[in-house]
């Protein structure tokens, strides 16, 4: 099985030759550097933001990283507890969507690039070094502190978060 590893630039590699590319993300921890964590799996954890005062802001996340749970996200509902992590993703949209959501575009160490409100009907501009998207109600964002250079961790369910 190929692994995805990481070459010194911060670029993925394919590592074993030609087959099946494994898609490796930051773990529960987000240290040890790329390609040390563990994969994530649809499902439930926690998003932790590391605001600058050094107090760090837990929610509840909802992990969606399958392709089906990445083009349902948040269509249909009326609101959300905590937030929507997509992944890998790089632009949305708001299309047949019921509410105004907040979206945080989030590199490859989960720092943020750019946080913008979306109203129902839209499609945001996809951003080049965005891997994840963060998806809260609208208005949200600006109170857990997530601006852009932020940088938050992803703590998955512990039965979640490990590859069977």
């Amino acid at each position: 099985m190929d692994q995805l590893l990481y070459a010194e630039g911060g670029s993925p590699v394919r590592a074993g030759g030609y087959g099946r590319l494994v898609d490796v993300r930051y773990g529960a921890e987000g240290g040890g550097g790329p390609g040390m964590g563990r994969r994530w799996r649809d499902g439930a954890g926690r998003l932790v933001v590391d605001r600058g005062d050094g107090t760090p802001l837990t929610l509840p996340l909802e992990l969606a990283v399958s392709y089906r749970a990445r083009t349902k996200g948040l269509l249909g509902r009326d609101s959300i507890n905590g937030a929507m992590l997509l992944s890998p993703a790089s632009g949305v949209h708001t299309f047949r969507m019921r509410m105004p959501i907040d979206v945080a575009y989030l590199d490859r160490r989960l720092r943020v690039i750019a946080v913008r409100t979306m109203h129902p009907g839209r499609l945001g501009r996809p951003r080049l070094r965005a891997r994840h998207v963060l998806e809260a109600e609208a208005g949200v964002m600006v109170g857990w502190g997530l601006v852009a250079g932020v940088r938050v961790r992803v703590e998955p369910d512990a039965d979640l978060g490990v590859p069977r």
